[in-house]
């Protein structure tokens, strides 16, 4: 048995982890951060999830594992117990679309649009699967809100374009649309009977955002939700924004491609998100031991010569009280 994680993050939350608003207002739509950051998460901490997808060495999924052939470290301990163990396949998609629209990103618009209406038209399954389409500067709005229809996403998705304040050079909030994407779109729907993901269009700059970028991480975990981005390769030397956008990824089970791309690379991108979402099992656990810390517990998954790759985060941070 071996160790073969290639893709892997740093947070992991329990299946039952939830956000709540600090005071009595309610707002269901993706606006700013000044909404965003009034939440707190409140986690359970006896049961922690791991999603993974694994492949063999010509990149197919592996779809019969069973649970004596894994072996799982916690912080180097074995799990006090093992809850779960379930191969998802083929379970509805739930996709958001976010398109950075601020000054930075207009020279690719047109790559972001042929991207993502590729994946609506070609990818997305009217029977069961849906999304909607975010576009984001210094703020960020619903283009066009949950739907199932290809043509309709491919409007919204065309209709992403750079808004007036972004043409003034304005700043841009990546995190807080993450965060309040997650929190009052992935938030509201039953996220445990589906694969949720965050198909991203960004340069990975932020300089407005309210929260960091470990709570918008935090947020997309307590939602089952993974970050694929699409990476516009252009930015300005020393620039955080590769960076940022690898560690979102990362963080939450994704992978980050290039927007430069071929066609047909940009097909098979598309193409690996949807086998990494309809060939996921879950496995869920008790830690051996958790402390209200906020330190790193670093999980070591182990599998099978047969399997090649493995998707699947790292760890997580207990949280503090």
């Amino acid at each position: 048995m071996r160790l073969s994680v290639i893709i892997c993050g740093l947070v992991v939350f329990p299946l039952f982890a939830q956000a709540r608003r600090t005071d009595s207002q309610t707002n269901e739509s993706v606006t700013t951060a000044q909404h965003a950051a009034s939440y707190n998460l409140n986690v359970a901490v006896d049961e922690v999830i791991l999603n993974f997808h694994a492949e063999d060495v010509h990149g197919l999924p592996v779809n019969d594992l069973k649970l004596n052939e894994l072996s799982l470290l916690d912080k180097g301990r074995l799990p006090k117990k093992i809850l779960a163990f379930e191969l998802l396949r083929d379970y509805p998609i739930r996709a958001a679309i976010l398109v950075d629209t601020s000054y930075s990103m207009l020279d690719h618009l047109a790559a972001v649009r042929a991207i993502s209406s590729r994946y609506a038209q070609s990818l997305l399954r009217q029977q069961t699967d849906q999304a909607f389409v975010v576009d984001f500067g210094t703020r960020s709005q619903i283009l066009q809100p949950w739907t199932s229809d290809p043509g309709v996403l491919a409007k919204a998705i065309d209709g992403a374009t750079a808004n007036e304040v972004s043409l003034l050079g304005s700043t841009t909030a990546l995190f807080d649309t993450i965060y309040a994407t997650c929190h009052y779109e992935f938030g509201k729907i039953d996220h445990a009977a589906s694969a949720n993901f965050i198909m991203l269009f960004s340069d990975g700059e932020d300089d407005s955002s309210r929260v960091s970028l470990k709570q918008a991480v935090a947020m997309c975990q307590s939602v089952n939700t993974a970050i694929y981005a699409f990476h516009a390769d252009d930015s300005e030397p020393g620039s955080d924004g590769p960076r940022t956008l690898t560690q979102l990824a990362l963080q939450t089970g994704g992978r980050v491609f290039h927007e430069e791309d071929s066609p047909a690379e940009r097909y098979d991108d598309l193409r690996t998100i949807e086998t990494d979402l309809r060939n996921q099992y879950r496995l869920i656990y008790t830690p051996p031991e958790v402390k209200h810390d906020g330190s790193f517990h670093r999980i070591d998954l182990m599998m099978p010569d047969r399997v090649d790759r493995l998707t699947v985060r790292s760890g997580y941070y207990a949280p503090v009280h």
